[in-house]
């Protein structure tokens, strides 16, 4: 009943260690940065990366192909294991049709076997979160089409709190205009964004100053957290290489809520190319998004 595994992309920023430690799959997206394309097998450290965007560097990034989702898929068939893949939101990457072709190709050829894709609408840990709380369930014995189900009526509630420290970054990929972009940097205006219903990623206000930026992330997290508030005890945050930073939002969030499962992790680079050094992201389980 649980000859089934999870898989998902890099793009769930989860350690390279939980990957291992609970068998789930992973697919790459790569990047390029000073003109050299970086895969899993050269990635730079992330304090490097980070660095090189510090110092006037501009990563690209590129999205997972149906070839690259088959290397992934068809071993796992092969072994005779289902596959429940949990992908990087449709509303930021053209990655989850990658997968959905990949998946029907392969189901052609293995039609004993059955493979899901589900759009995460979700990005970095958020997305992680519900690869973690899908993992949980699968290894708590719930059979592929029920961890596949709870993944669909709930990844709407994982809510996605963002700020960034440049808002150049957003500006390059589209997400703010030059102007606010130029006003923002010589006013010292921080952005809130959040990922919608939709998986998009959108600005829902600014404050000033940096500190206040980290705050107004946990005064969020009391509107959009509902009826969760007293059974929540497990928070994701990632950052853009400011651990020192998520660490004092973590400790800020813990004096309101009872958290006993907290996973601080890098912003990954693929990522990381668009929102820059200084992001800080804060997820958890909530009513609204």
């Amino acid at each position: 009943m649980n000859n089934y595994v999870i898989t998902t992309d890099n793009n769930a920023d989860l350690p390279e260690e939980f990957y291992k430690e609970h068998q789930i799959g992973c697919t790459y997206f790569s990047y390029t940065l000073d003109g050299k394309e970086y895969t899993k097998e050269n990635f730079l450290p992330v304090e490097e990366f980070y660095s090189k965007m510090r110092a006037g560097s501009m990563p690209t990034t590129s999205q997972v192909n149906p070839e690259r989702v088959r290397a992934l898929f068809e071993p796992y068939l092969k072994e005779g294991k289902d596959i429940l893949h949990i992908a990087f939101s449709s509303g930021l990457s053209g990655t989850f049709n990658s997968c959905r072709i990949a998946a029907q190709e392969l189901m052609e050829e293995y039609p004993e076997r059955k493979i899901r894709v589900v759009d995460s609408l979700a990005a970095s840990l958020g997305q992680g979160l519900l690869v973690y709380l899908a993992q949980r369930r699968k290894e708590e014995g719930a059979d592929f089409d029920s961890v596949a189900q709870w993944i669909e009526e709930h990844k709407k509630n994982i809510v996605h709190l963002f700020t960034v420290d440049d808002l150049n970054h957003l500006y390059r990929g589209g997400r703010v205009s030059r102007t606010t972009a130029i006003l923002g940097g010589m006013l010292n205006i921080k952005p809130i964004l959040h990922v919608d219903d939709e998986g998009k990623l959108i600005p829902i206000g600014k404050v000033r100053g940096r500190k206040k930026s980290l705050l107004e992330l946990v005064t969020l997290m009391d509107t959009k957290i509902g009826s969760y508030a007293k059974s929540c005890d497990t928070i994701f945050i990632s950052h853009g290489d400011c651990r020192e930073e998520a660490e004092f939002l973590a400790a800020k969030v813990k004096e309101k809520y009872h958290i006993t499962t907290e996973l601080i992790n890098d912003v990954g680079a693929v990522i990381g190319a668009h929102s820059g050094p200084g992001t800080m992201a804060l997820f958890f389980v909530g009513d609204v998004r």
